[in-house]
C-alpha cells in the first residue's frame, strides 16, 4: 500500500514539515552532484555506523568529518537514492504536519529528532558491530507514524493498492494503513540479517515505538486527549 494523502486537517501550517523535506532534498542533491568516490565517503563521515558509535571502530582521520555522536544526528539527512527519499518525503509530508499541528513547531523538532535518535541506537544495538552506514530519514518518519496511530486512528487514509497489473485506489482508517507498515516491519527485520546492509528495518520499529510513547508527552492539552482538535475548528489551508 502506497500512501497518498489523508483527509485529517491541519489549523497551522506545517514550517517545520516542510523546512526538513526541503533540508533533505538540498543535502541528497548535494549527494547526488558528489562524484561516487566523494558520495561514498560522504556516507561514511555523515552516516551512523554502529561499530563507530560504540567505539568498536574508528573512521579514518581523512573521513571522519564529526563526532562519532553527532553522526546520529547527521545521518537523517542523507538518502541513498530517488525512491529512498521520494518515499521517505511522501510519509512525512501525509502524516507530519498533522503530528506538528498536535504539538506546536518547536516540540515537533525535539520530537522528530529524539525519534530519529532511537530509531538509529535500536538498530546499533541490534548490530552494534556493524560498520555499515545507516542513512535515512524513515527511523525519524517512523516515530511520526508512531504518534500518528495513537492520536488519529480513525483518520482516513487515500491508498494506492497494486493489483498485478492493475491498482486500486481505497480510503483505509490510518490504524490499518499504518499497522499493517509496522507488523511489515517486524516481519521484515526478523528475517533479514542484523549486520548486513539494506532497510533498517529495527530502526523503524524502535522509532515507532518511541513516537507511539513520546507523543503523550509532547502533544498540547488543546489537542485533546486523543490528539485530534477541537470539534469546532474549521479546515485550515493546510488539510
Amino acid at each position: 500500500m502506497i500512501p497518498l494523502r489523508d483527509d485529517n486537517p491541519t489549523s497551522i501550517p506545517p514550517v517545520v514539515t516542510v523546512a526538513v523535506i526541503v533540508l533533505c532534498s538540498a543535502v541528497f542533491l548535494w549527494q547526488q552532484a558528489l562524484s561516487p568516490g566523494s558520495g561514498e565517503r560522504a556516507v561514511y563521515a555523515y552516516g551512523a555506523i554502529p561499530a563507530v558509535i560504540f567505539g568498536k571502530e574508528h573512521l579514518p582521520a581523512g573521513i571522519a568529518a564529526v563526532p562519532p555522536w553527532l553522526t546520529i544526528l547527521t545521518s537523517m539527512f542523507l538518502h541513498g537514492g530517488w525512491l529512498h527519499i521520494i518515499g521517505n518525503m511522501l510519509y512525512l509530508w501525509i502524516f507530519g504536519n498533522n503530528i506538528e499541528d498536535a504539538m506546536g513547531h518547536a516540540r515537533f523538532v525535539v520530537f522528530y529528532l529524539l525519534c530519529g535518535t532511537v530509531a538509529a541506537l535500536t538498530q546499533s544495538l541490534m548490530a552494534v558491530d556493524s560498520e555499515v552506514p545507516m542513512i535515512g530519514a524513515s527511523g525519524a518518519i517512523a516515530g511520526v507514524l508512531g504518534g500518528y496511530l495513537v492520536l488519529y486512528p480513525h483518520a482516513r487514509v487515500l491508498v494506492l493498492v497494486p493489483l498485478g497489473f492493475f491498482t486500486q485506489l481505497v480510503r483505509l482508517p490510518a490504524l490499518w494503513v499504518l499497522g499493517f507498515w509496522f507488523v511489515l516491519q517486524f516481519i521484515q527485520g526478523g528475517l533479514a540479517p542484523k549486520d548486513a546492509g539494506g532497510v533498517a528495518y529495527w530502526a523503524h520499529i524502535g522509532g515507532f515505538a518511541a513516537g507511539a510513547i513520546l507523543i503523550f508527552l509532547f502533544r498540547r492539552r488543546s489537542a485533546g486527549a486523543s490528539g485530534r482538535p477541537p470539534r469546532d475548528r474549521r479546515r485550515g489551508p493546510w488539510g
